[in-house]
């Protein structure tokens, strides 16, 4: 209810039924009069819960809300004024003069005369009469003078950038100040006659239009204010110290005047783009790769401090992917050529993992890497493979690789899919560069860790030995060369007792029957079966001896090997022992007793002995190949021997006969000597038993002279891998043919390739069809040359 509007009468009704009139002549005091009421009440703690309004105003309050003692119950009625005051004349020239007053006064910072409750209720008297319009008017152009009055100041050509830039600041912390300080005033005329009209700005907004159209719009002004600022970026990316609080303060009066994106953001941008464009240029020629990926993550957690400290959020995305763009998508090739080898070599951990964190920041940038990351290992492996000079150490070398791109994928890559697609990839593409002979080194590497003389590692570490060279394993074409090499090494293992586990053994066996199935481990498997079988079968020879009473000094042990299982041993005819022949047609009629249509074919090749020797110094046993043990057999017969001696009498072949004197009187138990003396065995040389041969052991185990596997003997393994290859694929071409019966030449090689699991050409493939044509397993179909009709 307004004071002036309405002139109220106070009727106060007390215990006595008294009633006193008074009325108010203006509407401070009749203001005054009800708010000390009020403030009487609150002062009385009145009980509020006992309040009950009336329909006609009245409110009636109960005695116990009185705090003297005797008080009865009054009534309070407001009523209105009996007709409407009148306004003093000029009241609103008077009132506008008042208030324009105060806003000078605020605008040059000096003291205003009148309360500020005052002011505030002059702006609130003059709304209530209809005069906020003509106000909201007035005060909009006093306002619009001071902001024009200000920018003389901006337009000296000689000012300082830096005097021009905290100029600019202090004059807009002053007009946010001023209008606030105004707008605490108005704040009447902003909540009512301001929200009633949308189409007009608020008291702030007008203030702020004001301020952009003048001064930040001015050209002039706009342009140095904008270049000052940049200068300021760019000395602060230099590394100079600015005024971040200056930078704060300018760039957010932009935004708050909603000129920032198109007075300052795009020329920032642009700016941008140039530095580090040239930047970038300049630092890919002088910079090593891990000192410029360093500065790279150094630009860009510098962009984003500027983000927190002093840009707006919005420029975010785009200064971020130009830092990005100029500095990384530009150069990505340039970086993965210039230093990625050198990172991988390393491998530098630290330096990959930024490079993987960068990238992936980037469009297109972890495939560029991913690219450059099999290139690398496909170059890499491939000098590993390729060079002969580099069998030896192949497959450590390759484990090695393997291992260490491993944890770089795993520590730095993190783990991503694509990178292991990849690296499989690679290793399946350089392994196969260099046909077989990966498979066959591996293959003899295996052969070495299982070995009885290999101590370098536990059980454990031989397990996990195994586990990673089945991983080099899997990338191999041809397993079957891989097959035909770790059989031969495993029967010599198994027969002569060098395997250093029978539970590592048939470890690799599990692991390969579960690579490859059970089709591929059968022979494998078939030779352990072997091996128990002759156990059981020499106890149950032994038993047998034993019940029929012809035990001798001799005790002879044989395994019965399945020729299906075994490598192919090529026969080798000499001459034993009369007792020796006697024990083995002896254990033949036994065993052939037992398995009737069975052929025994002795391998004298593979046999060892143990000779009781009789030496000056003492006896001695000494654990010697069946051929050492012929020849030290006929030293029981003559003390001095020729080397045609030994020859005629043991029928061994020549050249390996040789080796075998060489192990007997050349090697570190020579318990035969040589004349004349020397490493080389002629045909002249003649050989003597050497009775003063000394030794601390007992048992003493003279190893035969290894021949080196010559080119020959790995030919042989190789054709007879190519043998068997074209016997499967004759089997896949006459499976494939009997399913469909009739089939042109293309599907049929597709198909082949399909159920083939070694490497093969065409060529190779067309010479099989042609091989079964002439055996009738096939013909050609007489009206299409190209199709092929299975004959039954």
């Amino acid at each position: 209810m307004s004071g002036i509007a309405k002139t109220p009468v106070l009727t106060e009704e007390g215990g006595n039924n008294q009633c006193k009139k008074r009325s108010c002549s203006g509407s401070e005091q009749c203001n005054k009069r009800v708010k000390s009421e009020e403030m009487s009440a609150n002062e009385k703690k009145s009980n509020f819960s006992l309040v009950a309004p009336n329909s006609n105003g009245t409110i009636k309050m109960n005695s116990s809300s009185m705090n003297k003692p005797g008080a009865t119950t009054k009534k309070l009625v407001i009523k209105n004024f009996k007709s409407k005051p009148n306004l003093p004349e000029n009241y609103q020239e008077t009132t506008w003069s008042k208030l324009r007053e105060a806003v000078i006064a605020i605008q040059t910072s000096k003291a205003i005369a009148y309360s500020l409750e005052e002011l505030y209720q002059a702006v609130e008297n003059m709304c209530s009469h209809k005069m906020a319009s003509q106000l909201y008017v007035n005060l909009t152009n006093l306002v619009e003078a001071h902001v024009k009055a200000n920018i003389e100041q901006f337009l000296s050509e000689s000012m300082d950038r830096q005097v021009f830039l905290k100029r600019m600041d202090d004059c807009w912390r002053a007009h946010c100040r001023q209008m606030i300080m105004i707008r605490s005033i108005f704040l009447y005329l902003d909540r009512t006659y301001v929200l009633q009209n949308p189409s007009i700005h608020s008291i702030w907004d007008m203030g702020l239009d004001l301020f952009r159209h003048h001064i930040a719009m001015n050209t002039l002004i706009q342009t140095r204010t904008v270049d000052g600022l940049l200068l300021l970026i760019e000395r602060e990316r230099g590394g100079d110290a600015v005024d971040i609080s200056l930078l704060k303060s300018l760039l957010r009066m932009l935004s708050d005047l909603q000129i920032y994106q198109e007075a300052f953001e795009h020329k920032f941008l642009q700016a941008t783009e140039r530095l580090y464009a040239a930047e970038g240029q300049r630092l890919m020629r002088e910079l090593a790769v891990p000192q410029y990926l360093a500065h790279v993550e150094k630009r860009l957690r510098e962009e984003n401090e500027r983000l927190l400290h002093y840009l707006d959020p919005s420029t975010k995305w785009q200064l971020i992917h130009t830092v990005e763009r100029q500095l990384l998508s530009e150069h990505l090739t340039g970086i993965l050529s210039k230093g990625l080898e050198a990172l991988m070599d390393g491998p530098r951990l630290a330096d990959l993992t930024t490079l993987y964190s960068l990238f992936s920041r980037v469009k297109d940038g972890l495939s560029e890497l991913c690219n450059h990351f099999n290139a690398y290992i496909k170059k890499k492996g491939r000098t590993i493979v390729i060079e002969p000079e580099r069998d030896k150490t192949m497959v450590a070398e390759l484990l090695d690789f393997k291992e260490q791109l491993d944890n770089v994928v795993t520590s730095c890559f993190q783990r991503n899919d694509k990178f292991l697609y990849s690296m499989r990839e690679a290793f399946e593409h350089f392994i196969n560069q260099r046909q077989n002979k990966p498979a066959e080194l591996i293959a003899k590497f295996v052969d070495l860790k299982l070995r009885a003389g290999n101590k370098e590692a536990t059980e454990e570490e031989l397990e996990r030995l195994l586990d990673k060279i089945m991983v080099l394993f899997r990338f191999i074409h041809g397993k079957d060369v891989f097959e035909a090499f770790y059989k031969k090494d495993l029967a010599k293992r198994l027969l002569v007792g060098k395997s250093a586990s029978v539970d590592a053994e048939k470890s690799m066996l599990s692991k390969l029957k579960q690579e490859c199935g059970g089709g591929f481990t059968c022979k494998l498997e078939g030779m352990f079966k072997d091996m128990e079988l002759s156990k059981d079968i020499n106890i149950t020879y032994k038993q047998h001896l034993a019940a029929t009473q012809e035990g001798a000094s001799l005790e002879l042990s044989v395994y019965i090997l399945t020729m299906g299982f075994w490598p192919t041993y090529p026969p080798v005819e000499v001459r034993l022992p009369a007792e020796l022949t006697r024990h083995q047609e002896h254990f033949s009629k036994f065993y052939l007793a037992k398995h009737s249509g069975r052929k025994l074919q002795w391998q004298a090749t593979l046999g060892h002995c143990v000779l009781r020797a009789h030496f000056t110094q003492g006896n001695k046993e000494l654990q010697v190949s069946l051929f050492q043990a012929l020849v030290l057999l006929l030293f029981n017969d003559g003390d001095n021997l020729s080397f045609e001696d030994i020859k005629n009498a043991t029928n061994i072949e020549d050249g390996e006969l040789r080796r075998t004197l060489q192990s007997l009187a050349c090697g570190k138990a020579r318990v035969l000597t040589k004349t004349p003396r020397g490493r080389e065995v002629d045909d002249s040389d003649s050989f003597a038993f050497n009775a003063d041969f000394i030794n601390k052991l007992f048992r003493i185990k003279i190893n035969q002279i290894q021949m080196k596997e010559t080119s020959e003997e790995q030919k042989a393994t190789e054709e007879r891998v190519f043998q068997d290859r074209q016997y499967q694929i004759d089997a896949a071409i006459v499976r494939v043919m009997k399913m469909r019966k009739a089939l042109s030449h293309n599907l049929l090689i597709s198909e082949l390739y399909n159920q083939l699991k070694f490497p093969v050409k065409p060529a190779d493939l067309k010479k099989r069809i042609e091989s079964l044509i002439d055996r009738d397993y096939m013909e050609r179909d007489k009206d299409n040359p190209n199709q092929y009709n299975y004959v039954a």
